[in-house]
């Protein structure tokens, strides 16, 4: 049930401009469109886009307080001060302080390097500046990735008698630290504010070492994509070049987390390394992955890349747990309003997040994972792409002791009998500022391709690397009727998918294979991406999701009658209702709420027949989504699982009900037949013995994955009758159908009454 959009609409007058780009550029429309889009709005700025270098750093001078910055740092080094940095536990913080660190190495100080651990907290704490003082004594200590919003703790740190320079890239508090502050969210002449942690110490760094400091662009890479800010402006220049200096030659640090990877990309340290280093802090030793990134001995480099990447298991495998736990408490609670709440005993906090943002993607809404600890919940909140759930927490703030976060994501405490009127806060909320359109998944294309996919456009497009936040990889949408779609090998999830022009991968599209082999008009999401294999070069396309298109009407046919016959022999448990009362029921059902309802119908002919159902989103074989957001399921696959939903309705007596229903109220309407189809089958002995004949004749063909596609390959006389016919032949084990070639076992004798498809479609037939 996601919806296409489109990236970018232009009006005619920008359209022009576009073009006249293009033309410049010597660029196809849609790479100027793109470009134009994300900002890049005249000939300079996409010439620098397409161009990204070292050459285009901004002179860190720009920003508010670096010269002062820099000057008290060179005094710091003339007068031999005792310097200590402080950090963050994530990469980005672990980043910053590595940067620092090794740029005051290579300046002439040897500092101090302090990381919390996350159960210490977020940011500069009185406790941890004791700790320093305790252990170090500085002169002068320096932030990096936090200390803007620490007022009273920097006075603190001034009262123990030393200096206070805080560099920090989060958003400006009303009270500013009194001290030497450096971020890129001052309105300075410095015009760029996306910078991370890491990159406002980079920036420190060459104000203090100049181009030497780009010897620590890839650490500087790593925690830009790490962070998630924008992939444009200054950090588009920044990882550029941190991966150019990777692919030359890997830190020694980088090349024990990766071992041997075949290529490196912004994708290599979004889903590779920064996952590795984030677990040390989420495994409560984010000293392991600092003390990795500093040091230079090679054995303890190895041994300490060695527990980071079993801490990143451990982290999956927990991770993992959590989500199942998570997971079993909200479908026993049900998902049926605008935001899901839950909570946990003894989950781990340092993962719950992660958690949070599975669950909010699979279920398309705001989740808050809590865990208790005394009578205290402590949560992570996570939404989805146009719900700000900062915002939402802000207006039910009286029912909340502690929170705080940006639009995506929030931190929140609340005392633990005040749960259940914050959840029903939160829904009020979202309800009345928030459409149901505003929770539809979404996926952006940029065009719409017809045809062979360009190459020219295909080369432009690796030009735009590296993707990321700001930068997302441009996808593309083309519309397929039947299509090839296979598996890679013997039950592999993963689908190769014949196109146009050229052929498909799609990771994980195994449940989708029935509606791209289906005559249904279907709308493929993909990305292009030019593959080089023995010196030649050509298009490989990437499929992220296939929409079913409704708008043509088409029936389900052979698919359709397949899943039919496969639900014969299932219980009939229902609730019969007439067709009226139906009607009112699912008018009643949307009208009510967005989640929960779920209908079903064999065809569209039955479909038409109930208005109440036009504006619902239709599936086709299978739910696209696990939201549970009310829905239409065309011709339903026996393997559905629709137990959580609350409330099921049939448009007409089913044949049979194998699909998972749970608890849910199933109810049916009673004048109307689903299994009219069965109809013009011919169960005598005889009929059923000519499909057998022509099944002895094609022993040993490759076949089909459904019983509809052998059918179709054999090009069966009576279609339906064959496939009705193949499943009791199947059940009954007088036909073999797997290993991809039918197979007839010698000396099976059975009876046709012996098979519950069979039997079930005599009973409905008389």
């Amino acid at each position: 049930m996601k919806k296409i959009v489109r990236e970018y609409e232009f009006s005619p007058q920008e359209l022009q401009t576009v073009e006249a780009l293009a033309r410049r550029l010597g660029i196809t429309g849609t790479t100027a469109g793109i470009l134009y889009a994300r900002g890049a709005r005249d000939e300079a700025q996409m010439r620098r886009f397409l161009n990204p270098s070292e050459k285009n750093f901004l002179s860190p001078f720009l920003m508010r307080g670096m010269k002062e910055a820099a000057e008290l740092i060179t005094r710091a080094r003339d007068e031999g001060w005792r310097v200590a940095v402080f950090g963050d536990y994530d990469a980005d913080g672990i980043g910053a302080g590595t940067i620092l660190y090794r740029a005051l190495r290579l300046f002439g100080i040897e500092p101090y390097l302090y990381i919390p651990e996350r159960e210490e907290g977020y940011g500069l704490s009185s406790s941890a500046i004791d700790g320093i003082f305790d252990e170090f004594l500085p002169d002068l200590v320096i932030t990096v990735d936090c200390g803007i919003s620490n007022y009273r703790e920097v006075e603190y740190i001034k009262e123990q008698g030393a200096y206070v320079i805080v560099t920090d890239h989060h958003e400006l508090p009303e009270r500013l630290p009194d001290c030497i502050c450096v971020n890129p969210k001052f309105r300075d002449e410095y015009p760029y504010d996306n910078l991370c942690g890491a990159g406002v110490a980079f920036k420190l760094a060459s104000a203090l070492i100049g181009e030497r400091a780009n010897e620590l662009l890839d650490l500087c890479a790593l925690s830009t994509v790490a962070d998630s800010v924008p992939l444009t402006g200054e950090n588009r220049d920044i990882v550029y070049e941190g991966l150019l200096r990777m692919r030359r030659e890997l830190r020694p640090a980088f090349a024990e987390l990766l071992g041997k990877p075949t290529e490196i990309s912004a994708q290599t340290l979004a889903f590779t390394l920064a996952p590795r280093v984030n677990a040390a802090g989420r495994m409560g030793d984010a000293h392991a992955a600092l003390s990795l990134f500093t040091s230079d001995d090679k054995e303890e480099i190895a041994a300490l890349a060695v527990k980071l990447n079993a801490y990143n298991l451990e982290r999956q495998q927990l991770c993992d747990e959590l989500y199942e736990k998570a997971r079993a408490g909200i479908a026993a609670q049900g998902v049926y309003g605008n935001i899901v709440m839950t909570v946990g005993e003894g989950w781990h906090a340092g993962l719950i997040g992660i958690v949070a943002a599975r669950l909010a993607e699979e279920y398309a809404r705001p989740v808050i994972l809590f865990v208790r600890r005394g009578g205290m919940l402590r949560g992570s909140a996570r939404s989805v792409e146009n719900v700000n759930i900062f915002e939402a927490l802000k207006s039910a703030s009286a029912l909340i002791e502690e929170f705080g976060g940006h639009a995506q994501a929030a931190g929140v405490n609340v005392k633990e009998e005040n749960f259940g009127a914050l959840r029903e806060a939160l829904d009020a909320y979202l309800g009345e500022k928030y459409s149901r359109e505003d929770f539809v998944p979404t996926v952006c294309v940029c065009e719409e391709i017809g045809g062979a996919f360009p190459h020219k456009l295909a080369e432009e497009l690796e030009r735009l690397e590296p993707f990321g936040v700001g930068n997302r990889r441009p996808l593309f949408c083309t519309t397929f009727g039947r299509t090839n779609a296979a598996p890679l090998k013997p039950l592999s999830p993963h689908l190769s998918v014949t196109g146009e022009g050229m052929d498909f991968m799609y990771f994980g599209g195994y449940a989708d294979r029935k509606l791209l082999k289906s005559d249904l008009k279907k709308r493929v999401v993909f990305e292009c991406n030019l593959s080089t294999y023995r010196g030649r070069e050509s298009l490989k396309g990437f499929i992220r999701a296939v929409v079913f298109d409704d708008a043509d009407g088409g029936e389900t046919g052979l698919d359709g009658f397949e899943n039919l016959v496969l639900s014969l022999g299932a219980p009939r448990v229902f609730r019969a209702i007439g067709a009226a009362e139906t009607e009112a029921l699912i008018a009643k059902k949307n009208a009510e709420s967005a989640y929960g309802l779920c209908v079903v119908a064999y065809d569209r002919e039955t479909l038409r027949r109930f208005p109440s159902a036009e504006g619902i989103p239709h599936d086709v074989f299978r739910l696209s989504s696990g939201s549970v957001r009310n829905a239409v399921l065309l011709s339903p696959d026996p393997a559905c699982d629709l137990s959580a939903y609350r409330d099921v309705v049939f448009l007409a007596s089913p044949a049979g009900i194998p699909q998972r229903t749970g608890g849910a109220a199933v109810y049916a309407n009673s004048d109307g037949c689903g299994y009219l189809p069965l109809r013009g089958l011919d169960l005598s002995r005889e009929g059923m013995i000519s499909v057998f004949r022509e099944l002895r004749k094609a022993e040993g063909v490759c076949i089909g994955e459904t019983y509809a596609e052998t059918a179709r390959i054999l090009r069966a006389e009576d279609l339906r009758q064959f496939i009705f016919a193949l499943a009791v032949f199947e059940e009954l084990g007088i036909v073999e159908c797997g290993g991809g070639r039918l197979k007839l076992p010698r000396g099976k004798r059975t009876e046709l009454g012996n098979s519950k498809i069979y039997t079930a479609a005599a009973e409905l037939l008389q």
